[in-house]
């Protein structure tokens, strides 16, 4: 557990480290566009990497199940044993969608090796190899979901958090 909270924390120091690289970039890209009349290419460019890689960084190491949110107004009306059958077939839908798209997730990555981004010349590979992680992310995260509702334990409810839509 002691090792799992260091990594937790260490997962969520790379995502605060992500969002301070986009608000440099933001400040940087302001002070060049109005301050010196010679907009930066290159800021937008980091910026919307840094996104990209801070959202699904975050997707897959740092949202905890109970921070996801939800349509949980019919959800936390039923009993435990309805919300298991809720969680064990959005689960296995899920995974089915993720594994299902994985290989060619995979093989759009790779072939994404041939192309670079417009200003840093970054192979797009490296620029988006972050998506093959998440969907990877998602498959074990939602196995275990799934594996612990069909094992008797569905997901908690917190009622009145504000994380229902």
């Amino acid at each position: 557990m002691r090792a799992a909270r260091w990594l937790r924390r260490r997962a969520e120091n790379v995502a605060a480290g992500l969002l301070l690289v986009m608000f440099l970039c933001f400040l940087l890209q302001i002070l060049a566009r109005y301050v010196f009349s010679r907009p930066l290419g290159w800021t937008d460019e980091v910026s919307v990497l840094a996104w990209i890689w801070c959202t699904l960084w975050g997707a897959v190491f740092v949202v905890r199940e109970v921070d996801e949110v939800r349509f949980d107004i019919i959800y936390s009306l039923v009993t435990e044993r309805t919300r298991r059958v809720f969680t064990i077939v959005a689960g296995f839908a899920t995974l089915a969608l993720f594994a299902t798209a994985l290989p060619a997730v995979i093989a759009y990555v790779t072939f994404l090796k041939v192309e670079r981004t417009a200003y840093l010349g970054i192979r797009l590979d490296y620029a988006y190899g972050i998506y093959v992680l998440f969907a990877v992310g998602v498959i074990a995260r939602y196995a275990a979901l799934t594996w612990r509702a069909i094992r008797g334990r569905a997901p908690d409810v917190q009622l009145g958090s504000g994380s229902a839509l």
